[in-house]
């Protein structure tokens, strides 16, 4: 009785620790995609109060004055008013629906208001994403703890999720089409209010994992960033790619330094490492609010909320200036568009034996999209230490979800970033993707020369 005792609990500690690979869903669960809930996992009817409204397919209208390969999204619901504005004074009455750190930020700044829009469920997505997504849901799995994935391409693996990790795969692989550039800005605002500008230049990503006429496997996303300003910034470059399976290859990263006239391997440009293009004004991590591998937290899925995030920002991102957006404190309020929304809640709690700067962190990760949409950071003592948000703005001609721009909030130092503004650079662009050449440490060289 011992022996058979210690199989059974030596069993479920393997499975726990991630010697087992989590199974996909079950046919019958699958059968939901596409009845009571769309192709990619999310609700597809009305809350309850009809505040949110049921998915009928997403905004695939492109409004008058667009136009084709222009990289500024004129924005379709220009005309509307708030429905309410929360504040300080009435912040009491819808605390169950803000984040902690949206509810820090009140208490904080009197300045600070959240202007509430009609919800739009905007996210929209080509067919072959939708059609992937429904032949993923019983052939994708976590493996290595749940830091890894396999049986799955062009799709959403995992559109029930059945914990935090399959969630957050959903957020690393969400689609933001296969390859885009961005010319792009990147500002501080110290607890002065003065603010920076901390980087800016080109960025270009590519989600390999969506090409499906890909030659690269295992790998599912790659970026490279050539800064061009400000002086003493210009010239650097940094590029990174990014495994499906963590377990046998890590993140490969370089980076050129003009000064040195050289690329060096550059493995530390993950984690909580100080992201350079923030000045240190967030982690590495905390870019896309998570982005990378999974090692150094556990993930658990706490479920669904009807929340109060940004969402369909087209004002902010495409028509605004630094000037009028990088506010003190905080940005300005009334450029700035929330919407109610149900989002999956995962948190993570740092693993025995890892380090981070943090000690947990709450994802909230928009259901129609995948992405994260707000975040929560907390310090080894347990304070809340930062908070970010994701300003989404469909991409109605493609059709998709982005989100990529954010800030982060210091609720300690009084400071905060903004990171991919846009709007004076040219805003986004969708792109093919670049020869495999182009993705090498020599070409990281010949790009970042100055």
């Amino acid at each position: 009785m011992n022996i058979k005792k210690t199989v059974i609990a030596l069993m479920l500690t393997t499975a726990l620790s991630g010697g087992l690979a989590q199974a996909a869903v079950s046919a019958d669960e699958a059968k939901q995609l596409g009845t009571t809930l769309t192709a990619i996992g999310a609700e597809k009817g009305a809350s309850k109060d009809g505040s949110i409204p049921a998915y009928t397919g997403g905004n695939i209208t492109v409004p008058a004055g667009f136009k084709e390969g222009a990289g500024l999204r004129p924005d379709p619901f220009a005309n509307e008013k708030p429905v309410l504005v929360i504040d300080r004074k009435n912040m009491a009455s819808y605390v169950a629906r803000l984040t902690e750190g949206a509810k820090a930020l009140l208490t904080k700044y009197p300045s600070y208001r959240l202007e509430v829009y009609p919800t739009h469920r905007s996210v929209a997505f080509p067919k072959f994403v939708t059609d992937n997504t429904v032949k993923c849901a019983v052939t994708a799995k976590t493996t290595n703890g749940g830091r890894s994935m396999e049986g799955c391409h062009a799709g959403f693996p995992f559109p029930i999720p059945k914990d935090g990790f399959e969630a957050m795969w959903n957020h690393l692989l969400r689609f933001n089409g296969v390859a885009y550039e961005v010319n792009y800005s990147n500002w501080n605002v110290d607890a002065s209010g003065r603010a920076a500008l901390s980087t800016k230049g080109t960025i270009v990503q590519e989600y390999p994992y969506w090409n499906m006429a890909t030659t690269e496997t295992g790998i599912y996303y790659k970026q490279r960033i050539n800064y061009t300003g400000p002086a003493r910034r210009a010239g650097e470059a940094i590029l990174w790619i990014d495994p499906l399976n963590f377990a046998e290859k890590d993140r490969r990263a370089w980076q050129y330094l003009p000064g040195q006239r050289r690329v060096r391997v550059a493995p530390d440009l993950a984690f909580d490492t100080p992201n350079p293009g923030t000045g240190g004004a967030s982690t590495f991590d905390e870019i896309f609010l998570f982005n990378g591998s999974m090692d150094r937290f556990n993930f658990k899925l706490m479920g669904k909320k009807e929340m109060y995030v940004p969402y369909n920002d087209y004002r902010m991102a495409y028509f605004s200036t630094s000037a009028d957006l990088a506010k003190p404190n905080h940005l300005n309020p009334d450029l700035v568009r929330w919407e109610l929304h149900r989002v999956w809640v995962v948190e993570a709690t740092l693993r025995e034996g890892k380090r981070h700067v943090y000690s947990k962190r709450v994802f909230y990760l928009d259901e129609d999209s995948w992405a994260a949409i707000a975040s929560d950071q907390y310090d080894a003592r347990g304070q809340l230490f930062r908070s970010g948000f994701a300003y989404a703005t469909p991409s109605y001609e493609v059709p998709a979800p982005w989100s990529d721009m954010h800030s982060i909030y210091d609720l300690i130092s009084g400071s905060y970033s903004l990171t991919g503004f846009t709007a004076e650079t040219g805003g986004l662009r969708y792109t093919k993707p670049l020869p495999l050449s182009d993705w090498t440490p020599d070409s990281l060289a010949g790009g970042g020369l100055r």
